[in-house]
């Protein structure tokens, strides 16, 4: 059996362990032969390849990134996108496909698969913000990368008696602010999924400050003020429909300023969360996934995506992990409010 390879969407820790494990263990154990596409879905409408065997994937284990590159390339906004891929396929003589991604990349997969198209799906995505799955690789490299910049801000902060803000990613999802902001300390977090008051976010600034401490705030790219919008960079949007989110840091900075008269900085993480070595938890839980998705195609589970249950892997339809996305619970939030002021 030849089966393609592809990661699409932003590069995330742990890409690549997911492919050492799909070769390391489909070549010997099923004798199959792989091709990784590059760059997506795009390498796959305009059949740009690369070998991928054994020696291939040496060294991958803690290597960042994606070997295969990756793109938001989505062949349902492309005229006969979809036949362009099947076709490739065939030219190729693919049998299976497996796609590595977050929400759109699934999407597309779990798409192609009602045309017919043998697909397994592996999820991947920082923001943790995928349903069917308790966790997705990547995630606990972008919350420790966050954790120590936190932990790194509070003595600047402390010495120059200012305000910082940590902006952080989470689109949807404040997973990441929520697990960096109590693991670092952060004095305020605030989520895309809970609506925030300038007001009371001024009043817990000043109320740090009246106990001769300066306040941390970690504020995910998605978070809005109530009755505000999104904070974006550029209306301009990607293939899937998205635009660029940024900017909620320095806008709450200016507010701060504005509001207490005291000094506030911005410190944008930016694509430093999803650089880099992954964690080993992240190593671990991409290999296997990686594992069991040749285990799906071994066992001809088309539309099914690996999932982390508990301890367990488990396959769960593709349409199930991207119907809706999985966000942060308000009891849960609430539990970090204990700290917040």
């Amino acid at each position: 059996m030849r089966v393609g390879v592809l990661t699409g969407g932003g590069d995330c820790p742990g890409l690549n362990a997911v492919i050492r494990a799909i070769v390391r263990k489909g070549v010997p154990n099923y004798d199959y032969k792989f091709v990784g596409f590059r760059d997506g879905w795009r390498g796959v409408l305009e059949d740009l390849t690369m070998p991928l065997d054994i020696p291939a994937v040496r060294g991958l284990l803690p290597r960042g990134g994606t070997i295969l590159g990756t793109s938001r390339t989505n062949p349902f906004a492309i005229e006969d996108g979809v036949q362009r891929i099947k076709q490739t396929l065939v030219n190729l003589g693919i049998d299976a496909l497996i796609a590595i991604g977050g929400d759109d990349t699934l999407g597309v997969a779990a798409k192609l698969f009602e045309e017919g198209v043998h697909v397994v799906g592996v999820p991947k995505t920082i923001d943790n913000d995928l349903a069917g799955t308790d966790y997705t690789f990547g995630f606990d490299t972008a919350v420790s990368i966050a954790t120590e910049a936190i932990d790194r801000l509070h003595t600047t902060a402390e010495s120059h008696h200012r305000a910082l803000i940590v902006e952080v990613m989470g689109r949807h999802a404040g997973w990441i602010a929520l697990h960096s902001g109590v693991a670092g300390g952060a004095n305020v977090i605030l989520i895309p999924e809970v609506p925030f008051d300038v007001d009371q976010v001024c009043k817990w600034v000043d109320s740090r400050f009246r106990l001769h401490y300066a306040p941390i705030i970690v504020v995910a790219e998605g978070a809005q003020a109530k009755g505000g919008e999104l904070v974006v960079n550029t209306d301009d949007r990607d293939q899937f429909g998205h635009v660029r989110l940024g900017g909620i840091g320095e806008r709450l900075a200016n507010e701060i300023e504005k509001h207490t008269g005291k000094e506030a900085r911005t410190t944008v993480l930016g694509h430093a969360q999803r650089g880099g070595t992954p964690t080993a938890r992240d190593r671990w839980l991409a290999t296997r996934f990686g594992l069991h998705a040749v285990d799906a195609v071994h066992d001809e589970a088309w539309g099914s995506m690996v999932a982390l249950r508990g301890t367990d892997i488990h396959h769960v339809p593709l349409a199930e992990a991207v119907g809706e996305l999985r966000t942060v619970d308000p009891e849960l939030y609430a539990e970090a409010e204990v700290f917040f002021g």
